[in-house]
């Protein structure tokens, strides 16, 4: 028995010992790779994809610049008349540091009026404008404005040429909404697809607190 237990114990050090060199060795690769991304720049975000957690995300960036201290703002196209959790929690806590501009009026099967949707938009791209062209906002989130640029409520050439030309060197702009187009994708640093799996609403379940809104 003596023997087993001497056994299980070198093996066990053994074992120690080699994951101790595999973990020394990523960390030393790791560090090299790390070593070469020395720049800085303010980043275009995409979260789109068919799956949840593209807003989810986005409010999530918001609340880490919350925690650093930065300066943000949030603009919602689309479904900005909704009492959400995350509106409630900015406008009554974070206010001070955090912008948050409901600008949509709900999804077009809501409204039934294509003009209304349009003008909604627009004024939701000209709020975003506004608070991506002063440089002490460091993080704007747009909020569903892939799906309006989707429907046309906006015109993609000039969402892209504004983002080029007239965004700040170090200011973060994140888009969220399914249906990413090609040529936003194509223009931005950061691209992350959401793909559905399974989700409740297949099973007649309806979105609630917490969880969707």
């Amino acid at each position: 028995m003596t023997d087993l237990i001497e056994h299980a114990v070198e093996n066990n050090l053994v074992d120690l010992s080699r994951h101790s060199a595999k973990m020394a060795k990523k960390k030393a690769a790791r560090d090299r790779m790390m070593a070469t991304k020395e720049g800085q720049k303010g980043l275009i975000i995409i979260h789109t994809g068919a799956g949840k957690g593209k807003s989810s995300s986005g409010f999530g960036m918001i609340l880490r610049c919350i925690a650093h201290g930065m300066p943000c703002a949030v603009v919602q196209f689309i479904k900005g008349a909704w009492d959400t959790g995350e509106r409630r929690l900015i406008e009554e806590r974070f206010s001070d540091i955090c912008q948050f501009h409901a600008m949509g009026e709900g999804f077009t099967w809501e409204t039934q009026d294509r003009a209304r949707d349009v003008a909604a938009a627009e004024a939701g791209w000209e709020k975003a404008k506004e608070l991506i062209r002063d440089p002490a906002i460091r993080f704007i989130l747009l909020d569903e404005i892939n799906i309006a640029l989707r429907y046309e409520y906006l015109k993609i050439d000039a969402v892209l040429a504004f983002l080029r030309d007239e965004k700040p060197e170090m200011t973060h702009v994140c888009l969220t909404g399914r249906n990413a187009s090609d040529a936003l994708i194509e223009a931005a640093d950061l691209v992350t697809e959401m793909a559905l799996i399974k989700h409740p609403f297949r099973s007649g379940i309806k979105g609630q607190a917490g969880v969707e809104f």
